[in-house]
């Protein structure tokens, strides 16, 4: 087995950083997890449970409180103006809306072009055949180089984005967000494209979603987020089969479907204020429907395996959590989710 691409220990990030001191408020606590080289792993949850925030940090746009951020073996939980420009090449950031990332009063050659220009010293000709190569691998055609943001559609703007990310020829892609404000058939393309660009490039992604009906189709591990913590960690089979943590279990369900019941909690949902600071016992406690007593406000659950590398952070056993749950989720027609991959 060789190392990972990137590995995350104990990772624990507030916004102002180190600086932040004790008093300030962590946003992630103590989550880790590693990313080989050629895999996608999908981190889920709702807005504000922390994964942008572990994205940013990975990017350098954050300073972590503690824990550390190993890539190639080497610790980057630096600010990303202190970091080498070959790492600063090695990881690039897809962010969720490119039209504030695509200067609308330049031309699509100048947004793919300036990484030719930083990075490897590309002008002229050479820069412009790069281009071409480039626009041709996100499926546009060389007529794009001369259009501007505002004359293309959605989804091509994403295109643009994700081209001019691989103009780096970057090892590790952070893709936040960026089907969710697509419709569905141009978020299949998108990810269609992406598992294309993976095989060819043996590029890691970690592709950050609320969707998790959107990253069955990408990923090979998932890590789910609530509240800056992790609650259940395994491949993308492991977190559509029970058991799966309650919170898991609620994003699954949060998905409309004809003929299937919604997912009703118990009056555990309306005996807390859900907006309150909960800072003891399992985050999701406020809302869980599977909440069992006291016991799940007053102590953090421990990991607690669910078969292989399939874990979970719940006060219910794994076998209990599975017979209580049921959910149309691995039906024979649907296309199986990625296999996972390996570090040899």
């Amino acid at each position: 087995m060789t190392a990972p691409l990137l590995e995350l220990q104990r990772l624990e990030c507030a916004y102002g950083g180190r600086s932040a001191g004790p008093a300030g408020r962590s946003v992630v606590h103590d989550v880790s997890f590693c990313l080989a080289a050629g895999e996608t792993l999908a981190l889920v949850g709702e807005s504000g449970s922390g994964k942008t925030t572990i994205a940013r940090s990975i990017a350098g746009l954050l300073v972590p409180r503690s824990g550390q951020i190993l890539f190639e073996g080497h610790d980057i939980g630096m600010a990303a103006e202190r970091r080498p420009r070959d790492l600063l090449r090695e990881i690039q950031f897809v962010f969720q809306n490119p039209d504030s990332s695509l200067n609308p009063h330049r031309r699509i050659a100048y947004a793919i072009g300036r990484p030719l220009e930083y990075f490897f010293g590309l002008s002229g000709k050479a820069r412009d055949r790069r281009i071409a190569e480039l626009l041709d691998d996100v499926h546009l055609d060389l007529g794009y180089m001369r259009r501007y943001p505002s004359q293309l559609s959605g989804g091509e703007r994403q295109r643009v984005a994700i081209a001019r990310a691989l103009a780096a020829e970057p090892k590790l892609m952070l893709c936040d967000e960026i089907v969710s404000a697509l419709d569905v058939s141009v978020q299949a393309a998108i990810l269609d494209l992406l598992r294309e660009l993976q095989e060819k490039r043996r590029m890691a992604f970690l592709f950050i979603a609320h969707d998790l009906a959107v990253v069955r189709w990408l990923a090979h591990r998932v890590v789910v987020l609530y509240r800056g913590r992790m609650m259940e960690a395994g491949t993308a089979a492991d977190t559509f089969s029970p058991p799966v943590h309650p919170y898991t279990e609620m994003l699954l369900h949060s998905v409309p479907e004809l003929g299937v019941e919604p997912f009703v909690g118990t009056e555990a949902e309306t005996a807390v204020d859900p907006l309150a600071d909960h800072d003891a016992g399992c985050p999701f406690a406020p809302l869980c429907p599977r909440r069992i007593g006291t016991v799940c406000d007053e102590e953090l659950p421990a990991w607690s395996s669910a078969g292989g590398a399939h874990a979970l952070r719940c006060h219910i056993p794994a076998a209990e959590l599975a017979e209580l749950q049921s959910f149309p989720w691995n039906r024979p027609e649907e296309p199986p989710v990625r296999e996972e991959v390996t570090s040899a």
